[in-house]
């Protein structure tokens, strides 16, 4: 089974439980649980946008409104307590579905600032759309080092009773040191980065781990080198019945398959794929259980492989496309070092 995400500790009545169908379950915020002790170092908020930072407008719309000082306030905590030193750092202030390959660069980047500048702990507050995409980015390109804690919320900062403030005291109560790579902390849960998916669009505990290190091992060591995704293009197809491949264009540089069961595509799919340039992986559109390719004809995943397919493994497709587009950028960066053109 995919790994188990960690719970948070303390009293289960301090954590997130429950969905969201309508009728709210979590507890109202309260005041931030704190260290008795002040911590020697700091904390850096990196804050994005999100729904945790969304209030509603005029026509009742869900917009990023909020700064990182304003979810701060929300969840009840004070950027310079006696416990507690919290610097904020707004790098944007976006729902996530619009979030670019260059935002991802960019918050990346500011990760990697905060930690060279010192930092002991870095959250990002991050929209829930494309949490598990920045998150794959930051364990493929950041080297292990301090604690990169991924949070937001299913509900805004303006609901009668908000999930965010209680994920942010979460994230802030996580022990220094417990994670060397990145990790998403939510609704009670701690989840691996690699292979984070959100499987729920309502509930408090949205995300799990599709990862399974019983199929495949432990997750791979990060690539640790720090390399632009704008400017690459990897898509994501699916199969479905009577799928042909016309989905597929061949100026991207990498791509994503969608595949039926446990790795395979009709077979009017096939010679579009043979005749495509770069990279494929293969992930399966079935929730769990990942890839295993063992059937033969045309279609069959089996051929694919031999035909220098790769195995997505457990990963979701949205994180798999994530991982190849770090493995391009960092082999276009290294190309581009070679020859003694510029990096980025």
């Amino acid at each position: 089974m995919p790994t188990s995400p960690s719970p948070l500790p303390g009293p289960a009545a301090d954590r997130p439980t429950g969905h969201s169908t309508g009728q709210t379950t979590s507890p109202a915020p309260g005041p931030a649980t704190a260290p008795t002790t002040r911590s020697p170092g700091y904390t850096v908020l990196l804050a994005t946008g999100g729904t945790i930072a969304c209030t509603q407008d005029s026509h009742g719309d869900l917009r990023p409104t909020l700064g990182g000082r304003g979810v701060l306030k929300n969840a009840g905590v004070d950027t310079n307590s006696e416990h507690q030193e919290i610097r904020v750092v707004d790098v944007a202030q976006l729902d996530s579905s619009a979030l670019t390959l260059s935002d991802i660069d960019r918050i990346l980047a500011a990760i990697a600032g905060a930690r060279d500048q010192g930092a002991d702990r870095v959250i990002v507050t991050h929209g829930t759309d494309t949490l598990e995409e920045t998150a794959m980015a930051a364990d493929r390109l950041l080297q292990p080092g301090a604690p990169v804690i991924f949070t937001g919320a299913q509900r805004p900062a303006d609901d009668c009773a908000p999930d965010g403030p209680a994920n942010l005291r979460a994230a802030l109560d996580i022990p220094l040191g417990k994670h060397t790579r990145p990790v998403v902390c939510f609704g009670g849960q701690i989840v691996p980065a690699y292979g984070a998916t959100k499987n729920h669009t309502t509930a408090d505990a949205g995300f799990g781990c599709a990862y399974d290190p019983r199929i495949e091992g432990p997750a791979p060591a990060p690539l640790g080198q720090l390399a632009p995704l704008a400017g690459l293009r990897v898509d994501i197809v699916p199969a479905y019945a009577g799928a042909d491949g016309s989905a597929v264009d061949p100026a991207a540089d990498g791509l994503v398959v969608v595949a039926l069961g446990s790795g395979n595509i009709p077979p009017a799919m096939r010679g579009t794929l043979d005749r495509f340039a770069g990279p494929i992986v293969v992930c399966s559109r079935v929730p769990a259980g990942g890839v295993h390719f063992r059937y033969g004809g045309p279609g069959g995943g089996a051929e694919l492989q031999r035909a220098g397919v790769r195995s997505g493994g457990t990963l979701r497709p949205a994180q798999a496309r994530i991982k190849l587009l770090c493995e391009l950028a960092v082999e276009r960066q290294r190309n581009r070092s070679s020859a003694g053109a510029p990096t980025h």
